[in-house]
């Protein structure tokens, strides 16, 4: 008796899990036109590209190699590179540094075919102690929280795709026609009419 009761409510579960969009973390819904994308950055080995192409793949998009026949039907994110700072957050009574923010941006531009190119950017915050007595431990902590940011920033600049993907669909009506782009014409890429800022 107590079997079919708890397969019963297991399957309730699933159930309602499903219904709901439940995702496991770090998984978002890829518009299915970006399902398939060349990636192209300017450091195709680097931690950047690593981190995105891994977070692509977690959310089952193909990555595909960047060749003329793939970029006339295929879209491409182009990662350009991230930039990292910090700021003084508190400090000690002598005056030197306790705290740090850091900050990590992402920018990349997203290239629909035919459709435009719409810019993205993604910003990532973290603090850091500064502890002047331990420079060893300090530098290995900072260098693993980079990594730690890298990764939340890669998330999210997939997560974008969806803003793209909205984007896209509310310029329909003011897009220009679509250039038919012949492989070897010296033609622009894209109208730059069509270039929209996603923030």
């Amino acid at each position: 008796m107590r079997h079919p009761i708890l397969s019963m409510f297991l399957g309730l579960a699933v159930l309602i899990t499903a219904g709901c969009g439940f995702h496991p973390r770090g998984t978002t819904q890829v518009p299915s036109e970006m399902k398939t994308l060349i990636v192209d950055s300017g450091d195709p080995y680097g931690p950047l590209a690593r981190a995105v192409r891994q977070q692509l793949r977690i959310n089952n998009v193909k990555i595909v190699e960047d060749s003329k026949k793939n970029r006339i039907n295929i879209p491409s994110l182009r990662l350009q590179g991230e930039v990292q700072g910090r700021d003084t957050a508190t400090v000690f009574r002598d005056g030197k540094t306790a705290e740090y923010s850091l900050v990590m941006t992402l920018n990349a531009q997203v290239l629909l075919p035919g459709k435009g190119i719409y810019p993205i950017s993604t910003t990532v915050y973290r603090s850091f102690f500064d502890n002047p007595q331990a420079a060893l431990a300090k530098d290995t902590e900072q260098d693993m929280i980079v990594q730690e940011m890298r990764q939340r920033a890669a998330e999210q600049l997939v997560r974008k795709l969806l803003t793209v993907h909205a984007a896209q669909q509310n310029n329909k009506a003011t897009l220009p026609e679509p250039e038919i782009i012949e492989p070897g014409s010296g033609a622009a890429e894209v109208p730059s009419s069509s270039a929209t800022s996603l923030q």
